[in-house]
C-alpha cells in the first residue's frame, strides 16, 4: 500500500490525513505542541498510524509523500521572533521602509482605526538603520546602468553588517527587476567574505514595481528564511529517521507544495500555508459535487478563516499585508480573524462583551480543558450550552470540565455583567456567530459577489458547531460540513491533494497597446523559469499547467487586477481579448460605470502559475450506503442544548455520525457528535448526509421567528 499525508499545523490542533491507494482515508487530530511544532507533527504521525493499525514507521516507508502547511514564517512574523537581519539598498533610498508611503498608517487596520488618525501608529521598523545600509549604484527604469556599482564601498558595508553579527542579508535595489546585475554581484561579494551567509535578492524574490512593498517583501522574507530552514531541516531528518523515503513538501500561501529543501529559498511564500490548505481542499470538493460558487469557512482553536471560491477557481490576491507592512506575495486570498474555539470571551473598558482575538490556544487552553486556563472561551460556551458532550470531546479522547467552564463564564462575565451563568453562554454564542458572520459577509461582498449565490463550507474543529448560524445569517441555500474519514482534518486533506506549484512574475510597465511580440517574449521567459523551478523540486510530475496573467489598471489610477491571458499564441487579439475582461472584472468589482477606458489601459505585472500534477492525486472517497436502519436508531440521547437565545434550552436529540449514512435526513434542533468534531443543526433546519458522507445543512429562513 502507498500512502499521501497531509499535516495541518495549527496554534492549537495538529491535524493529519492520510489517503491510501486504494482510496480508503483516515484523519485524526492531536493538541499542537508550541514552541517545538515538530513534535506535535511526529505525535499526530504516530496518532494517524495507529488509526489505520500500523506503524508509525511501516506507514512512513509507505508514503508517497508528506505535504505539510506549517504556521513557521507566519508565526514568526507577527510575534516578531525573527533572526537579526542586514539591509543593503541604493544609496538615497534607505528611508523607504521607513516612510512606508504612508500604507503604515492604514495598512491592515480596520476602519475605526483607520478614522481614528490620533491614536495609529507606524509598526516598529523592519530593520534598525544601523542595520539598513546603502550602497553606491543606480540603474534606471530601462534597466540602464547610471552608476556603476562601487565594489569596495559595498565591500565596506559588508564588513559593517558582519561585524554586527547578522544572520542573513537582504538585498534590494532600485530597479534591480529591470537588471539584476547589480543584485547579483553584491550576493558574491556577501560571499566572499561570508559563504555561508543567508542571502535574499528582491530580482529573485519579488521583480515588481514599487520600491517600498519590495523591500519590505524581501526583508520580512530573509527575516523568516533562516527560523523557516530551522524547523524544516531537523523535522525532515526525524522523519527520514522514522523511514519516511518520498519528499517532504511545503504549502504555499498561493496553493500548490514546494520541496521542504527549497522553500527557505523564498520563505515568505509559505506564508499563508494553513490559511490556504483547506481552500485548496475545498476546491476539491466542489468539483466533486459540482458547486461552483463557495464560501470556505475554517474555525479552529485559534482563528476563523474565510476564502472563497468563484466559478470554480480559488479567488487570489497579488499582495498581504502581515503587521501593517504591504508585502508582494501571490496567494489564495483568505481573511483571518482571532475568533476561533479558543477566542477568550471579555469585557471591554466600556462594559461590552468582546470575543477575542486573544486565544487560550492549546497551553493553557479553554477553562474547560482543566490545564490551568482560567480565561472563558468560545469552547466553553459550547460546553455550557450543552452543545458540546464533556464526556465525548475528540471521540472521548479529552474529558471536559463544565465546571471550569461555568466557573470562568461566572467569574469573567456573568457576575460583571449581571447575568446568569447560561445567559452570559449564550451572549458568546451570539457575539462569536455574528462576527463571524460579519467577515464573511465582507469578503463576499468587496469580491463583488452576493453571498446568497454560494454554498458555505464550514470544516475545522469548531466551524461544525458554528456554521448553522452564521450560514443562516448570510442567507445561503446550504451549509456542506465535511466529514467523511477528513472530518475536522479537512485542511489537511486540502494539503494532501495539493500538485507541486511555484509562481514567477515581472513589472514591465508598459502603455496599451504593447507590442504582442514583447509580452510573448516576457511570458516565454517566465514560463521557462517556472518550469526549471518545478523541476527542481525533485519530484515525479505526470504534467505542467501553465497559467498565465496580466496586472492591468486604467492608466492614471491605482487599482490594479489580474487578469488571464488566454492560452495559445500572444496576438494582438489575444492581449485585446484580455483587456475587454479586465473591464468586465474592474465593473463587476467596483461597480457598473466605474471604469474609464478613455483614458487608456496600462500593463504592470506579468504573471505565471506552473502547476506540477502529481501521480497521487487524492479525492473523497464515497461512503458505503447503510443496511435500512433508520435515521432514529443512530440518536444516542437526548439531552438540552440551546442554539438559539430566542427559544432558550430545548431537548435536543444527540446522533451519533458512525451510525448516519448517504440517504438518512435528520430534523433540528440536532446535534451530531464526530470523533474529531461536533455539527450542530439549527432549530428550524435539517441536515443529510450525502454520498461522501458530508452533513448537508438546509437552511428553512421562512420558519424562523
Amino acid at each position: 500500500m502507498s500512502y499521501v499525508i497531509g499535516i495541518d499545523v495549527g496554534g492549537t490542533f495538529t491535524d493529519a490525513v492520510a489517503a491510501r491507494d486504494d482510496g480508503a482515508m483516515f484523519s485524526t487530530k492531536t493538541p499542537s505542541t508550541p514552541p517545538n511544532y515538530a513534535e506535535g507533527v511526529m505525535q499526530v504521525l504516530q496518532e494517524l498510524a495507529a488509526h489505520i493499525g500500523i506503524t508509525r514507521e511501516g506507514m512512513l516507508a509507505e508514503t508517497s509523500h508528506i505535504a505539510h502547511g506549517t504556521t513557521s514564517a507566519l508565526n514568526a512574523l507577527v510575534i516578531g521572533d525573527v533572526g537579526e537581519v542586514g539591509w543593503l539598498t541604493t544609496i538615497g533610498h534607505r528611508d523607504s521602509i521607513y516612510i512606508m508611503n504612508v500604507a503604515g498608517r492604514y495598512a491592515g487596520n480596520s476602519p475605526e482605526q483607520i478614522q481614528n488618525i490620533l491614536t495609529t501608529r507606524k509598526p516598529a521598523p523592519l530593520v534598525p538603520k544601523r542595520r539598513a545600509l546603502e550602497i553606491v549604484e543606480r540603474i534606471d527604469y530601462k534597466g540602464a546602468v547610471v552608476v556603476p556599482l562601487d565594489e569596495d564601498q559595498a565591500r565596506n558595508a559588508i564588513t559593517r553588517l558582519l561585524e554586527q553579527d547578522v544572520e542573513a542579508i537582504a538585498v534590494s535595489l532600485l530597479w534591480s527587476f529591470r537588471n539584476p546585475a547589480h543584485e547579483l554581484r553584491l550576493r558574491e561579494l556577501i560571499h566572499e567574505q561570508a559563504p555561508d551567509m543567508y542571502v535574499t535578492l528582491s530580482s529573485e524574490l519579488s521583480p515588481r514595481i514599487r520600491e517600498f512593498s519590495r523591500n519590505a517583501t524581501t526583508i520580512m522574507s530573509t527575516q523568516v528564511g533562516p527560523t523557516l530552514a530551522r524547523y524544516l531541516e531537523p523535522l525532515e531528518r526525524d522523519l527520514r529517521d522514522h523511514g519516511l523515503r518520498g519528499p517532504l513538501l511545503i504549502m504555499q500561501g498561493a496553493g500548490g507544495t514546494v520541496a521542504a529543501s527549497q522553500a527557505p529559498n523564498a520563505a515568505i511564500t509559505t506564508v499563508g500555508s494553513v490559511l490556504s490548505g483547506g481552500v485548496a481542499g475545498a476546491g476539491r470538493l466542489a468539483e466533486q459535487l459540482g458547486h461552483r460558487n463557495v464560501i470556505c469557512t475554517d474555525v479552529g482553536g485559534t482563528t476563523f478563516l474565510v476564502g472563497i471560491i468563484v466559478d470554480g477557481k480559488p479567488v487570489e490576491a497579488t499582495r498581504a499585508i502581515i503587521n501593517q507592512h504591504e508585502i508582494d506575495v501571490p496567494m489564495l486570498k483568505v481573511q483571518i480573524i482571532g475568533s476561533g474555539g479558543g477566542a477568550i470571551a471579555h469585557i471591554d473598558p466600556g462594559g461590552n462583551l468582546r470575543v477575542g482575538p486573544r486565544s487560550a490556544q492549546a497551553v493553557p487552553g479553554p477553562a474547560c480543558y482543566d490545564q490551568g486556563g482560567s480565561e472563558p472561551t468560545v469552547t466553553d460556551a459550547d460546553l455550557v450550552l450543552g452543545i458540546l458532550n464533556p464526556g465525548n470531546f475528540l471521540g472521548g479522547r479529552k474529558k471536559l470540565s463544565l465546571e471550569r467552564a461555568r466557573e470562568a463564564i461566572k467569574e469573567k462575565i456573568a457576575d460583571p455583567l449581571g447575568m446568569t451563568v447560561e445567559d452570559a453562554a449564550a451572549a458568546i454564542f451570539a457575539v462569536q456567530n455574528a462576527q463571524t458572520a460579519d467577515l464573511v459577509r465582507k469578503v463576499v461582498i468587496e469580491s463583488g459577489e452576493d453571498p446568497r449565490d454560494f454554498v458555505v463550507y464550514a470544516f475545522g474543529g469548531a466551524g461544525p458547531v458554528h456554521c448553522f448560524a452564521y450560514g443562516a445569517d448570510l442567507g445561503v441555500q446550504s451549509t456542506v460540513v465535511p466529514l467523511g474519514p477528513s472530518a475536522a482534518a479537512f485542511s489537511a486533506y486540502g494539503l494532501a491533494s495539493s500538485n507541486v506549484g511555484t509562481v514567477k512574475e515581472l513589472s514591465d510597465p508598459a502603455t496599451y497597446p504593447v507590442p504582442a511580440e514583447h509580452v510573448a517574449k516576457i511570458f516565454d521567459t517566465l514560463e521557462d523559469s517556472a518550469r526549471t523551478a518545478l523541476q527542481d523540486q525533485e519530484v515525479d510530475l505526470i504534467d505542467i499547467v501553465i497559467r498565465r496573467e496580466i496586472d492591468i489598471r486604467y492608466s492614471m489610477q491605482l487599482a490594479e487586477l489580474p487578469t488571464p491571458v488566454p492560452a495559445g499564441a500572444i496576438i494582438d487579439e489575444t492581449l485585446a481579448e484580455a483587456v475587454a475582461d479586465f473591464e468586465h472584472r474592474y465593473s463587476r468589482m467596483f461597480g457598473e460605470g466605474t471604469g474609464y477606458a478613455d483614458a487608456g489601459f496600462q500593463f504592470i505585472t506579468y504573471r505565471v502559475h506552473a502547476t506540477g500534477v502529481l501521480s497521487s492525486q487524492v479525492t473523497l472517497p464515497e461512503v458505503a450506503r447503510g443496511t435500512g436502519d433508520s435515521v432514529d436508531a443512530a440518536i444516542t440521547e437526548h439531552r438540552p442544548v440551546l442554539l438559539d437565545p430566542r427559544r432558550g434550552f430545548e431537548n435536543t436529540p444527540i446522533y451519533d455520525y458512525r451510525r448516519l449514512v448517504p440517504g438518512h435526513t435528520l430534523h433540528g434542533p440536532a446535534v451530531v457528535e464526530v470523533p474529531t468534531t461536533t455539527v450542530a443543526v439549527g432549530p428550524t433546519d435539517s441536515a443529510e448526509i450525502d454520498r461522501l458522507g458530508n452533513l448537508v445543512i438546509h437552511h428553512n429562513p421562512e420558519e424562523r421567528p
